[in-house]
């Protein structure tokens, strides 16, 4: 696994070598930002600048090939004016997920709300039912029935902060306060990290997609 303080450091350099005073924030988000990541992990990566063109993102890319594990580079790249119109829904996860390393996202985007919150949980709900349909359906896919169980785990995160207001950046922490079948789902995330085989499809399914039946009834 790379060393995040000192490849950190790294990508900073090159990105403001790149983009000097055009960048408006630097951040870390996902696995390597909340403490949670394995061995191939991906690298989620924050950048904002100030204006960003097809041009710019070729030149980003050729900076970041200069770098060490570029196989595991991701995350999210915009300009300052587009990551402002996003869906706010979307930003309520993007901002609590994001760990600042240069600049403040509070300079770009207002603070979520528990409107926000209340938004992506109905949109992370509606998104879980449908494509669970799907799978079962059609594709009967463990990898996507794992993908969709992460989206539960941001999705409970939400709906936790819209009860609370709080909100929890970690599984471990959200486990030890969830209870019935909000906490199945999270227990069955974790597992499903380990063990994705086939015999596990319907059952977990089934779990899934009755709770995310469940929120679209009471949201």
């Amino acid at each position: 696994m790379p060393d995040l303080s000192t490849w950190m450091p790294l990508y900073q350099s090159a990105v403001l070598r790149l983009f000097g005073n055009r960048v408006r924030f630097i951040g870390l988000q996902g696995s390597y930002a909340r403490g949670e990541a394995r061995e191939h992990s991906d690298i989620d990566t924050v950048l904002i600048t100030d204006i960003l063109s097809p041009d710019d993102l070729v030149r980003y890319r050729d900076a970041l090939d200069t770098l060490p594990h570029r196989e595991l580079i991701c995350g999210f790249v915009s300009d300052r004016r587009t990551l402002a119109g996003w869906s706010k829904a979307e930003l309520f996860q993007f901002y609590h997920d994001t760990v600042p390393i240069l600049g403040r996202l509070e300079d770009i985007i207002p603070v979520p709300n528990a409107d926000d919150a209340r938004l992506a949980v109905q949109n992370g709900a509606c998104a879980i039912y449908h494509a669970c349909c799907h799978n079962l359906l059609h594709a009967h896919s463990s990898d996507v029935l794992q993908e969709l169980y992460k989206s539960a785990a941001f999705t409970l995160q939400a709906l936790h902060f819209c009860r609370t207001g709080h909100y929890l950046r970690t599984r471990a922490e959200l486990q030890k306060v969830l209870s019935g079948d909000d906490a199945r789902v999270l227990a069955a995330a974790n597992d499903l990290r380990r063990d994705v085989s086939a015999d596990r499809l319907e059952p977990c399914s089934s779990l899934l997609l009755n709770w995310a039946a469940g929120l679209l009834a009471d949201f």
